[in-house]
């Protein structure tokens, strides 16, 4: 550039951001800058008070500029608003670098301005981290904070919380906390920086350290005793659960003080959720007949006591393969036989496709009852919960027990539970069998009604998965009957 009031381009600018967190900042830098026309390997991102950013980066001398400001002549700056949303957020990152890696985008989307939809970019792949990260810490802190109550002099409440935020959320977050809290008095307290809310201003403070919380208040062992009492075994998943919620925020929440126990006591109280669902349910019939006479006086579960009529499993005493759904549907329930009404249909296509005999499988489903609601002259399928699937599991036990099948297909989740007694993931556990405690192999996949609710491409490609499975079913069970 060669007009008047340009900068020089061979120069490297230091610019100083007042805070971590000032986007407004950051942006009339940056505006000015790309105004002048200097790129960014000519910029010096840096923090006031930390001497972060990449200023060791270079070797070269380098002195604080302040950019003058643009000319009547210069260009004004393309900045796409979803950038200017998105940056607002990704500013908020820890990563010292990432104030020139949002000058660096704003550079190119002068020359680029699709440039964001680019996933496979360096800069956007990065750039779309930092979000991810921010949201999820912004989320963490929302969800995990814990107030406790202490006293001022006077005698009033005041609740103090210590959270140790891993990116700069604080400020960003102090609205959500003042609109939720808005009639308490409280502080939140950071390494970073502090937040004071009397009841009607909100206040800045410094950095602060976790001793300056309480460590516990006299609430907090009711707040234990209700987490433990609405603590469910059977929805336990570890490690979906340390995702969620990290060890590095245990210390500041009671109820994770319960914890370890819980998950420790989680399969044996599993256990008895499921015996005291299966209570005076007798001896296993020994028939498939006895089963069947059984099943209609069966009302353990609400879905029982519905204007339904059990629908018994059909097919060979000693089939080799055994198909079980979820329950049946309105044609199954009026027809009294397992998978007539159309995702039987289409099952049976699927099953002649894959060269299984349809007449020489054992098929049933997990729960024995039509679950509905009545709206209008029409009843109109419900999903039974899991106490309910766990309460007829004695039911298909049963049935298995008697049949002794050499291979189980299970189709969809709520089958999957039946045979397992926990839920598990369809898209994780189908194409690899399980093995079962009677040696049986256990193979898992969608039921076929959740293709008849899918169109366009994701029917394709759940119907191409869907007979994949199938066909692998086919061969595994000729190598099981022939072996």
């Amino acid at each position: 550039m060669t007009k008047t009031g340009a900068v020089d381009l061979e120069r490297t600018h230091l610019v100083t951001m007042p805070a971590p967190d000032d986007f407004d900042a950051w942006r009339d830098q940056a505006r000015n800058l790309l105004l002048q026309n200097i790129p960014p390997d000519r910029i010096i991102w840096t923090e006031a008070g930390t001497g972060s950013g990449d200023l060791f980066a270079s070797a070269e001398p380098v002195t604080p500029v302040t950019v003058p400001a643009a000319t009547s002549e210069s260009p004004p700056p393309r900045v796409p608003r979803q950038f200017i949303v998105f940056a607002k957020i990704a500013i908020l990152h820890s990563d010292p670098e990432r104030f020139s890696l949002l000058y660096r985008l704003l550079w190119r989307l002068q020359s680029q301005p699709h440039l964001l939809d680019d996933a496979a970019d360096a800069d956007v792949r990065l750039f779309a981290s930092h979000l991810r990260a921010v949201r999820r810490d912004v989320h963490k802190m929302r969800a995990f904070l814990r107030f406790r109550m202490t006293e001022t002099e006077d005698g009033a409440e005041h609740y103090i919380a210590w959270f140790e935020p891993f990116h700069h959320i604080l400020r960003h977050n102090a609205g959500f906390f003042v609109d939720r809290f808005a009639n308490m008095q409280w502080s939140i307290l950071t390494p970073g920086g502090s937040l004071h809310w009397d009841g009607e201003i909100l206040r800045e403070g410094p950095a602060a350290d976790r001793t300056d919380a309480p460590a516990d208040d006299p609430a907090e062992a009711l707040w234990r005793g209700y987490y433990a009492s609405i603590f469910n075994p059977a929805r336990l998943k570890v490690g979906a659960m340390l995702k969620e919620m990290p060890k590095k925020y245990w210390k500041n929440m009671p109820e994770a003080q319960l914890i370890p126990a819980l998950v420790a006591g989680a399969q044996a109280r599993e256990a008895a959720m499921v015996k005291a669902g299966t209570l005076e349910m007798g001896e296993r019939p020994d028939t498939l007949a006895a089963i069947e006479k059984a099943l209609n006086a069966c009302t353990r579960c609400p879905i029982g006591e519905l204007d339904n009529t059990a629908v018994m499993g059909e097919g060979p005493r000693n089939a080799a393969l055994m198909i079980i759904g979820e329950q049946p549907g309105d044609n199954e329930d009026l027809q009294g036989r397992p998978f007539v009404g159309p995702a039987g249909q289409l099952l049976d296509l699927h099953l002649r496709d894959a060269g299984i005999d349809r007449k020489a499988a054992y098929l049933t489903n997990t729960v024995k009852h039509f679950k509905f609601v009545h709206r209008g002259k029409r009843r109109l399928h419900q999903s039974p919960t899991a106490k309910e699937i766990d309460i007829c599991r004695w039911w298909v036990e049963s049935e298995r027990a008697i049949v002794q099948p050499k291979l189980v297909l299970a189709l969809g989740a709520s089958a999957a539970r039946g045979m397992l007694g926990k839920t598990i993931s369809i898209s994780k556990a189908r194409g690899t069998p399980l093995r079962l405690e009677d040696n049986s192999e256990l193979w898992i996949t969608a039921h076929p009604s959740y293709l008849l609710r899918l169109d366009g491409e994701a029917k394709e490609k759940q119907t191409h998965l869907f007979a994949a499975d199938l066909a692998n079913v086919a061969r595994r069970l000729k190598e099981l009957t022939q072996a």
